[in-house]
């Protein structure tokens, strides 16, 4: 079950919607912010190491992270938590589904 503070993308009514579907008016006012870059990070895992450590590692070190396999990781749109999801595959580079939106409440 989901917690208070997100749910699920499959509680969303109609799933995702087209620009087309909105008025021409709506639509021209979404194009002004097309073109903003945003910073977007998948953190699959996080691991804490002296810097002794750090400088030690060499090509194919292993880094044990705080997650499990197949655990949801998170995604951060300009550093804010936005959603939870799941490493893929697609045509041999990896990539993340969205399985899980972060509500946030700002005020």
């Amino acid at each position: 079950m989901a917690s208070k503070d997100s749910f699920s993308l499959d509680e969303l009514d109609g799933g995702s919607r087209d620009v087309a579907e909105f008025d021409s008016h709506a639509a021209k006012d979404l194009e002004a912010i097309y073109d903003i870059p945003v910073q977007i990070s998948a953190v699959l895992g996080k691991a804490t190491m002296q810097v002794s450590q750090l400088l030690k590692l060499g090509r194919g070190a292993v880094v044990e992270l705080d997650r499990k396999v197949g655990e949801a990781i998170d995604i951060y749109v300009n550093n804010r938590l936005v959603a939870r999801g799941e490493v893929v595959v697609v045509e041999d580079r990896l990539g993340v589904t969205m399985t899980e939106i972060i509500k946030s409440d700002r005020s």
